[in-house]
């Protein structure tokens, strides 16, 4: 199997030539796949995949989330990992690290925007200066390969942050912070937009996907099935994820409580 095939794939579930996407993905059903033919590189041969079903007018938007800096760790943003899967990992050393600001919501980037994304420092995780605002402006999409919404949507969160609900809160986070080029800043302070644990908030999204799905917003294939890849317009999330909320039904489609107040 190789990187023509596998684009032909990702077409197929909405990838368009000079996309830009954010892919959040589970690699494993693939990566087997991929090996089973006698490929030894599977992690080049998906990244590239989707590289080459974007061309050259289009970006690939990589996820390198990592939490550490919640709990106190320095973040670095030439060697902290990411813990989003193992094709972001490669991802991140393909790149040189060379990633966005955010200590624990950063990115990687491939193509046409891929010096804007990285140029992005901002100080709240999901705000509109953030690269999901920035895909968002851009008219850009969001690809899942294999994965549920829970385990992949953060971008409802941004909505969540620019709609102001009042079932999260701003939390600022602390820690020592080494820039690209090796510069240390102790005790530098980045925000995000987290859950009010106080009052038993979790983060319950897969409702809110099943309504994506039945309104049409996601194009492909569920997780586990022929591609596994879907696609939706980061607009067209948006305005869905902002019509949950300010109609007050952002329980039990967006969150819900661990123990009702």
């Amino acid at each position: 199997m190789n990187v023509k095939q596998l684009s032909h794939q990702w077409h197929q579930s909405g990838v368009q030539n000079g996309d830009c996407i954010l892919l959040h993905s589970n690699v494993k059903r693939w990566y087997r796949k991929i090996y089973k033919t006698g490929n030894k590189a599977p992690l080049a041969t998906i990244l590239n995949s989707f590289i080459e079903a974007l061309g050259a007018r289009g970006t690939l938007i990589i996820p390198l989330f990592n939490f550490d800096f919640t709990s106190g760790s320095t973040f670095d943003m030439r060697n902290t990992p990411s813990q989003m899967g193992s094709l972001t990992e490669y991802a991140r050393k393909i790149t040189n690290s060379v990633r966005s600001g955010h200590p624990v919501y950063s990115f990687c980037a491939f193509g046409k925007y891929a010096s804007e994304i990285t140029s992005i420092n901002n100080l709240s995780a999901y705000s509109e200066e953030s690269p999901f605002g920035f895909l968002k402006k851009i008219g850009g999409k969001i690809a899942i390969l294999d994965l549920e919404d829970q385990e992949s949507m953060t971008f409802y969160h941004h909505v969540e942050e620019i709609c102001g609900v009042k079932y999260r809160v701003m939390k600022n986070f602390k820690s020592d912070y080494i820039d690209q080029k090796g510069k240390k800043t102790l005790q530098k302070k980045y925000s995000i937009y987290v859950r009010d644990i106080e009052k038993g908030v979790i983060t319950h999204v897969n409702p809110a996907g099943e309504g994506m799905w039945d309104e049409g917003i996601y194009e492909g294939d569920r997780p586990g099935v022929n591609s596994g890849l879907r696609t939706a317009s980061a607009i067209e999330v948006c305005n869905y994820a902002k019509e949950i909320i300010q109609s007050g039904k952002a329980e039990g489609k967006l969150f819900k409580y661990e123990k009702k107040i």
